[in-house]
């Protein structure tokens, strides 16, 4: 029998590689098929480090869906941040990011419709949904206001909300069918 070699990992790292695991298992396992030991396995842990980290298989799922959620998000506030210049080149770096690689892929359309699905059932899943979608809404109202000052048009709270709400919603069909 030969022994496994593990990695010495930061703290952070190994919690990463944890998630990024459970995230891999997901995909292509579902939520039932995505056991312990296999996401073990993908991280090269041991099955102690998720008790360590989690408690439980359950947690371990929950911080894996946020974590998720916030990458999607991180990745495309990251590009809008990087770019200089005017608003709108801001704005539309943001869209461009939720709407290519690596945040448009199958895997990810097909992680967020099986966490998704968990919403109804499982408080919290629908906090961690609640949470990623209100700041992924203030990341665009942030962005959709200097644009809207830009032309000179009405940039109150509301309406920048509104604007935010409407976008999300094309972001999020085009994200789908572009997955898919």
């Amino acid at each position: 029998m030969s022994r496994k070699t593990f990695q010495r990992l930061s703290l952070d790292d190994r919690r990463r590689s944890l998630m990024e695991a459970t995230l891999s298992c997901v995909a292509r396992h579902g939520l039932d098929g995505a056991t312990v030991r296999r996401i073990t396995e993908e991280a090269g842990v041991t099955v102690g480090l998720v008790r360590h980290y989690f408690g439980n298989k359950d947690d371990m799922i929950r911080n894996a869906y946020a974590y998720l959620v916030g990458q999607l998000t991180a990745q495309a506030s990251e590009s809008a941040n990087r770019t200089a210049g005017a608003p709108e080149t801001q704005l539309a770096h943001f869209l461009r990011a939720n709407m290519t690689a690596p945040n448009m892929s199958e895997e990810k359309i097909s992680l967020w419709a099986t966490f998704v699905g968990r919403i109804r059932q499982d408080s919290y899943f629908a906090e961690i949904h609640r949470d990623g979608y209100r700041e992924f809404l203030n990341l665009l109202e942030a962005l959709i206001e200097p644009v809207l000052i830009n032309h000179q048009q009405p940039s109150s709270v509301a309406i920048c909300k509104r604007h935010a709400i409407a976008l999300n919603g094309l972001i999020d069909g085009l994200w789908m069918e572009g997955a898919l």
